[in-house]
C-alpha cells in the first residue's frame, strides 16, 4: 500500500502555523509499521487543489486529505473534490440535520454560514466528525481512495484514530508484517548514539532510525517481515548493550511518564521543590491521570525568603553557598521530602539565564537533588550554551532520570556526553 498525505492551507504553506498534524500523522503510522511516501503542501487556491488530487490520485493507493472542510470561502477541499471527480455537490440532509441539533442543544442559532459544511461531492461516503461540525468524507478517484479530514488537531486525531485507521486495515490487506521498538535515550546527541552502534551488524530486515526531541533522542528499531520480528528482541538487547546508562526508557513517550507510571506501580510518594525550573517538573507529572496518587506536593520556592521561610533553608546557608549550590539544592530535596512524609523529595535550583551568571556559576548552572529517607543524592549540571527553556527542559529531565534509576535500584548519578556534570558529596 502506497499511502501518502495532502496538507492544506495558506497558513501552513506560508509556514504562519507550524503542521503539527502532519508530524503526528506520519509518526502515527509509522507506530503501525506504515511507512508516509510522500507528504505535499497545497495553498488555498482550487485549480492547485484538483491538480495534486488528480496527479496523486494515478500513484498512491491511499491518501489522507488534511485541512479546508471549513465554512469560509478559502476552504476549498469540498469543492475541488466535486470538481475532480466533475460532479456537483449537495446537500447531505442527515449532518444538515444533526448540526441543526447540535445548535438546538446548546441554545444558539445554527450559523447559515455552517451549512457550506454539509456540502459534500455527489458520490462522496460521509465520515462522522464527532469533535465538530464539519464531517470528513472519502472518495474513490483513479486507483486511490482520497480520505478527507479536518484541520483542528483535535477533530483529525480523533478522525484518524476512531476512522481512519479502521477503513485502511479493512480496505487494504495486511502485506509484509512489520514492528517498531523504541528506545528513549538522554543527555548523548544523536551523533554519539550513531557512533556507538556504527560497528552494530544488523540483519537486513532491521532498520535504526534516529528522533531528536529534546530532552531526548528517539531510536527507532523498524523490523519487518517474520524474520526481521524474530530477529528484533535481540537487535534491541544488542543496541541496548552498546548504549547502557544512555537508554531511560522503552517505548515511552518521555522520561516523565515512565516515572508516573513507576511511581504508581511501586506506590511510592513524592515531594518536589523548584527554583530555576519554576513549576515545569512537577507540571510534566501532574499531565498524567493519577498523579495524585503519589505527588503529595510541588513548591516553587523562587526567592531565598521562600526557600527560608517555606522549607526552612538556613539563611547563613544561602549566605555561604548561595542560592545555586549542592548545599541548597540537598537542603530543598531533603526539607520538601520531610515536610510530606514523602518516599521521595526532588529539588532543582540553578541560573536559567538569560542574565544572573557569574564567573564561577554561569548561566546554565543547575543543582539537583534527590533524597529519601535514608540518604540525599545532589549533582551540579552545567548547561552552557542553550536556551533559557531548554536549560530548564533538561533540568526536569535530568531529576526525573535520578528519580527512575532510584526507583529501579541503580546509581542514581550516570554520565552524560552531552551534559557535564560534577557529584557532589556533601
Amino acid at each position: 500500500m502506497k499511502l501518502e498525505m495532502i496538507c492544506t492551507g495558506e497558513e501552513v504553506l506560508s509556514g504562519q502555523i507550524v503542521d503539527t498534524n502532519a508530524a503526528w500523522f506520519a509518526d502515527t503510522m509509522m507506530n503501525l509499521g506504515i511507512e508516509l511516501q510522500l507528504r505535499l503542501t497545497v495553498g488555498d487556491r482550487l485549480e492547485d487543489l484538483v491538480s495534486i488530487f488528480r496527479e496523486r490520485s494515478e500513484h498512491a493507493d491511499l491518501i489522507l486529505v488534511n485541512g479546508g472542510l471549513g465554512p469560509t470561502s478559502d476552504d476549498l477541499s469540498a469543492l475541488a473534490a466535486a470538481k475532480v471527480l466533475e460532479e456537483e455537490l449537495v446537500e447531505d440532509t442527515e449532518w444538515r440535520e444533526y448540526l441543526e441539533k447540535f445548535y438546538q442543544s446548546l441554545g444558539r442559532e445554527f450559523p447559515p454560514s455552517n451549512l457550506k459544511q454539509c456540502l459534500l461531492p455527489a458520490s462522496a461516503i460521509r465520515v462522522d466528525n464527532p469533535e465538530g461540525t464539519a464531517p470528513g468524507f472519502r472518495i474513490k478517484l483513479n486507483k486511490a481512495w482520497l480520505f478527507f479530514t479536518p484541520g483542528v488537531p483535535v477533530e483529525f486525531k480523533t478522525m484518524v484514530t476512531e476512522q481512519f485507521i479502521p477503513f485502511m486495515q479493512k480496505e487494504f490487506a495486511a502485506g509484509q508484517a512489520t514492528r517498531l521498538y523504541k528506545l528513549l535515550t538522554l543527555g548523548h546527541g544523536e551523533s554519539t548514539l550513531a557512533d556507538k552502534l556504527s560497528e552494530l551488524t544488523l540483519p537486513d530486515n532491521v532498520l535504526l532510525g534516529y528522533r531528536p526531541s529534546a530532552p531526548h533522542v528517539e531510536i527507532k528499531v523498524f523490523a519487518r517481515g517474520d524474520d526481521g520480528i524474530r530477529q528484533l528482541p535481540e537487535v534491541v538487547e544488542a543496541i541496548r548493550a552498546r548504549l547502557d546508562t544512555a537508554v531511560v526508557a522503552d517505548n515511552s513517550p518521555g522520561i516523565a511518564w515512565t516515572v508516573h507510571e513507576m511511581l504508581l506501580a511501586k506506590q511510592n510518594t513524592l515531594s518536589i521543590a523548584e527554583s530555576c525550573t519554576g513549576g515545569m517538573l512537577c507540571s510534566q507529572l501532574v499531565e498524567f491521570s493519577g498523579s495524585s496518587n503519589y505527588l503529595h506536593q510541588g513548591l516553587v520556592t523562587y526567592s531565598n525568603a521562600a526557600k527560608q521561610k517555606i522549607l526552612g533553608v538556613a539563611s547563613d546557608m544561602l549566605d555561604t553557598h548561595g542560592a545555586v549550590s549542592p548545599q541548597t539544592a540537598r537542603a530543598m530535596a531533603e526539607n520538601v521530602r520531610a515536610l510530606g512524609d514523602s518516599d521521595f523529595g526532588l529539588a532543582t535550583t540553578g541560573v536559567a539565564g538569560p542574565d544572573g551568571g557569574t564567573e564561577d556559576k554561569p548561566v546554565g548552572t543547575v543543582c539537583i537533588a534527590l533524597a529519601d529517607r535514608d540518604q540525599c543524592w545532589v549533582q551540579t549540571i552545567q548547561l552552557n550554551n542553550r536556551s533559557r527553556n531548554l536549560i530548564r527542559v533538561l533540568s526536569c529531565a535530568v531529576a526525573l532520570d535520578m528519580l527512575r534509576r532510584r526507583l529501579l535500584q541503580q546509581n542514581c548519578l550516570v554520565p552524560y556526553s552531552s551534559i557535564p556534570s560534577t557529584v557532589n558529596n556533601i
